[in-house]
């Protein structure tokens, strides 16, 4: 059981990949089963998504910090420059915050969501993506201040396409 108390915010490195990577997995197979197709789901890999995540952090494009308790990887959150056709200079995008599963319900994505938000600065807008048919996340990032748009798109998963919803924060 993770305790928000003993949760710390942290910068994540190259060195942590494997970590973030472990959680992503876990993440997704948790909070997409029955909206991604379960074999979609049952193929991720820790150790691709690794490689993945090794070559995002290398590059220094996006900042992503760890929840960690206890030296674990609970959760992260990613924040970059917005890559909507529609951005303007400065806008940012939260890319991804996903936690380990056991770390849900315990103020942790609450508190990576508040981090990524005090790095945002003053004027700048901030967008997400959340799949359609996530209703969970669609609440708490409504709670955060992010409201949908009215954009959407359609994004593979294997051979199925899903809806996926901008919210945004207004400035």
């Amino acid at each position: 059981m993770v305790d928000l108390e003993d949760v710390t915010i942290r910068t994540a490195t190259v060195a942590d990949a494997a970590d973030i990577a472990q959680v992503h997995v876990a993440s997704w197979r948790e909070a997409y089963a029955g909206i991604v197709p379960a074999d979609y789901l049952a193929a991720l890999d820790a150790e691709e998504r690794r490689a993945l995540w090794e070559r995002a952090l290398a590059r220094g494009e996006i900042t992503t910090w760890l929840a960690v308790v206890d030296s674990r990887t609970v959760g992260f959150a990613t924040l970059g420059p917005r890559r909507d056709e529609d951005a303007e200079p400065g806008d940012l995008e939260i890319y991804a915050m996903y936690l380990d599963p056991e770390a849900w319900g315990r103020g942790v994505a609450r508190d990576l969501m508040r981090h990524s938000l005090a790095e945002v600065p003053d004027g700048a807008s901030l967008s997400l993506w959340v799949l359609g048919d996530n209703d969970r996340a669609q609440r708490f990032y409504r709670r955060h201040g992010f409201a949908p748009d009215g954009v959407e798109r359609m994004e593979e998963y294997g051979d199925t396409y899903l809806v996926e919803v901008r919210y945004l924060r207004a400035k």
